[in-house]
């Protein structure tokens, strides 16, 4: 997460409520995590290193999931795990070290955004999504993204959000060991729920302005 004074309004992703979750959850991460934290700090390592090798670890899932060598597959979804732990530990680094702000929270939400656009795009490459579905979820998470920011600003933050990214990355290995097919119905499902909130938030914003 990237580094950034403080900012007079805090704009975020998050639905009404939602906040209150997200830093309990951030504080349990902090307590969790706070000999690795300390370590970070020690070493120099700032939310933003962990930012960039979260988005890294990311992108090499793209890159190793169809190569041919048999260990293929279980490193992809290892650099996929990674990308999630880094992803959950930048946020407690940055307020340990009081660089939490608006730039941080733009930075980090951008870089899972293009996470889930690539790994969605290398599923769709390989076959192992429909494009229909795959298309369709990208482009209604973007928008609602997109819309929960614009909602923040103006002061109408959802309600009620969905943001179905680690539901979805669990469910790869699912997908290619367990019950293959089974990924396309899930992905329908979340993308009826993410047009319905990209509809109400079109509505909101438009009223608003």
């Amino acid at each position: 997460m990237a580094s950034d004074k403080k900012n007079e309004g805090k704009v975020s992703v998050y639905a009404r409520g939602e906040q209150s979750m997200m830093d309990s959850s951030q504080a349990q991460r902090h307590r969790l995590f706070l000999p690795l934290l300390n370590l970070f700090v020690k070493c120099g390592i700032t939310p933003n290193h962990l930012t960039i090798m979260s988005f890294l670890s990311g992108l090499g899932f793209c890159f190793t999931y169809g190569l041919s060598w048999h260990l293929a597959k279980p490193v992809a979804f290892g650099l996929l795990l990674l990308h999630v732990l880094l992803d959950g530990i930048d946020g407690p680094l940055a307020r340990l070290t009081g660089t939490a702000g608006n730039r941080g929270s733009f930075t980090d939400t951008t870089s899972d955004q293009l996470i889930v656009a690539f790994t969605t795009m290398t599923l769709i490459h390989y076959g192992l999504i429909h494009v229909i579905p795959g298309s369709l979820y990208l482009f209604f998470y973007t928008l609602v993204v997109v819309f929960a920011m614009i909602r923040s600003s103006l002061a109408i933050p959802y309600s009620w959000l969905i943001r179905p990214r680690l539901i979805v990355y669990a469910w790869f290995p699912v997908e290619v060991y367990l019950f293959p097919g089974t990924l396309n119905y899930l992905l329908w499902f979340f993308t009826s729920l993410l047009a319905w909130k990209s509809l109400t938030g079109f509505y909101k914003i438009r009223k608003k302005l």
